[in-house]
């Protein structure tokens, strides 16, 4: 994709291969080896606006360049494809902070842009799509050249549609949605919604269709009744309602209610449902196939138990590589622990094909940087994260410290704190705090809103800093955990001027999921300590 307009129409066929990364859940990797799949639906959920994850923890799940990375490399292993989403797709959260507005808009303009690139079929709005109303829920989906499909969206002209029918090679493809609509218009009665969910199914069995997919922004229950009550699609694809915040959830296997795939990825891009449809029977336009389980679904509650491990060991290892403390006997150790955990996990997924008859594979793909960045797609956020820091520093040039209350100490920085306290100042220069500004800025992410809050001292607090105002406080010095400092330098006396041993809730302001996993305060805090600096000298 680098260099020109990734992923053209004609290769959109041609995405997904299961070749390198891992993934949970089956894939063409376990199918017989004559037989490639009819059609491949590659299946997001609750993106929320998440170009990428953020934080201090290699191979975290996420990322939309890695994405493209993986659909570039791995073209090839189906006649036809196709991707869609359900849940909120462009915006964190369900509504605009006065803040953060104006970024928070221009991140959401980059991920259409950047689903545009992925030839996105579909979605199902989640309540943050509508943030800023019918015209800008509809601005986007056209430049994401995606269908709004949802049941109560009908009377509405396109992008907007209570049904879609696509060309995928040998058959036709029908999406019908639930998601949520407008708040003046959003449809309260679950019995409404499976009506108009039942008559987009016959609207596109009327168009040709084959497959039906249902995308359901409504949760995971009311998306398995739809599958209980709709016995003829072929797969609901789960979405939330609404999401807030950064936080990931867990990410769920695939289960089947009576014919029906229930499909979900991982929020904010952690991983992406892969269904692999293999059509064996002849193909009636407006007729329904049925498929039989090639996975063997009813394994989940093992397949998640395996998932929760090999998590685990990815951090592990991870974090051994980053803070160099295993040995390298070690790290291959438990690299080798979690090649075979792949393995067994695989082993799950063994269950021959049937011997006639149409059958699926599905399984869940994890979004990891060892997939590569695609170059093009990577561009587009680099431009993004370049937009940001102009248009915030401008605009917010005037925003100034508040100032501290009457006898409430402001802060002095760590120029002032090194004045007297040398040992631990020397220290502290060894730290990755002591860079945290520099990181930002080696990113162009100084004056993002998303990011400053943690790589600065005393920010947004009285007598601190701000997004545009950090002087004297950039990085993580001294007094983001023992407090401002301008009582404690008029009197050093003072004993309850600053913070002599800040607890862990500090730490944990910023150090917490999805920018770092379980944190281990107790263990992290004496990576920052030293001689003079918690620790007797050295004589």
């Amino acid at each position: 994709m680098a260099g020109r307009r990734c992923l053209p129409l004609a290769a959109v066929a041609l995405w997904f291969a299961f070749s390198g990364c891992k993934e949970r859940g089956s894939g063409a990797d376990t199918a017989q080896a004559d037989e490639r799949p009819t059609l491949r639906l590659y299946l997001i959920s609750d993106l929320a606006g998440a170009l990428e994850p953020c934080g201090c923890v290699r191979d975290q799940r996420g990322g939309v360049d890695h994405l493209a990375a993986w659909l570039q490399s791995d073209r090839g292993s189906a006649s036809a494809s196709m991707l869609a989403a359900a849940g909120p797709l462009f915006f964190t959260d369900d509504n605009l902070q006065d803040d953060r507005a104006d970024q928070d808009r221009g991140k959401a303009d980059a991920l259409a842009r950047i689903l545009h690139a992925f030839e996105l079929a579909a979605f199902a709005p989640g309540s943050n799509d509508w943030v800023e109303g019918e015209a800008g829920l509809a601005a986007r989906a056209l430049a994401s050249g995606a269908a709004i499909v949802a049941s109560d969206m009908t009377g509405r002209p396109p992008p907007f549609a209570s049904a879609i029918v696509k060309d995928a090679g040998a058959i036709k493809v029908g999406f019908v949605g639930v998601g949520q609509g407008p708040p003046e218009a959003r449809l309260a009665d679950e019995a409404g919604r499976l009506s108009l969910v039942k008559q987009g199914v016959e609207a596109a069995k009327r168009r040709g269709a084959s497959v039906v997919v249902a995308l359901a922004a409504v949760g995971r229950d009311e998306a398995k009744r739809i599958a209980s009550s709709i016995p003829e699609l072929t797969a609901v694809v789960v979405g939330s309602p609404s999401a807030h915040g950064e936080s990931n959830a867990s990410v769920p296997e695939g289960e089947r209610v009576g014919g029906v795939v229930i499909a979900q990825g991982g929020n904010h891009l952690q991983a992406v449902g892969v269904l692999d449809l293999y059509v064996r029977d002849r193909v009636t336009p407006g007729r329904l196939i049925r498929f039989a389980d090639a996975t063997g679904l009813d394994r989940a509650g093992e397949r998640a138990e395996l998932a929760k491990r090999l998590d685990a060991l990815h951090e592990q290892i991870a974090v051994a590589e980053r803070e160099k403390s295993w040995p390298p006997q070690e790290i291959e150790a438990r690299s080798r622990d979690l090649a075979a955990l792949e393995a067994q996990r695989t082993s799950l997924d063994a269950k021959p094909p049937p011997e006639q008859g149409s059958f699926f594979r599905y399984s869940l793909k994890e979004i990891r940087p060892s997939m590569g960045k695609d170059t093009a797609i990577h561009a587009q956020m680099v431009a993004y994260y370049e937009r940001v820091n102009q248009n915030n520093q401008s605009a917010l040039a005037g925003r100034m410290p508040k100032p501290p209350a009457a006898q409430q100490a402001s802060y002095v920085g760590v120029a002032v704190c090194a004045r007297c306290h040398a040992p631990a100042f020397r220290q502290w220069k060894h730290t990755w705090h002591a860079n945290a500004y520099g990181t930002l800025r080696s990113l162009t992410r100084e004056f993002n809103l998303e990011c400053v809050g943690c790589h600065v001292t005393g920010y947004d607090i009285p007598g601190g800093s701000t997004v545009t105002h950090v002087d004297l406080l950039e990085n993580v010095q001294c007094e983001a955990c023992h407090g401002p400092g301008s009582r404690h330098v008029e009197d050093p006396t003072d004993e309850k001027a600053t913070i002599a041993k800040p607890d862990d809730a500090r730490c944990r302001d910023c150090h917490h999921p999805p920018h770092v996993e379980e944190l281990d305060a107790t263990a992290n805090v004496q990576r920052i300590l030293g001689p003079g600096h918690g620790m007797p000298m050295k004589k």
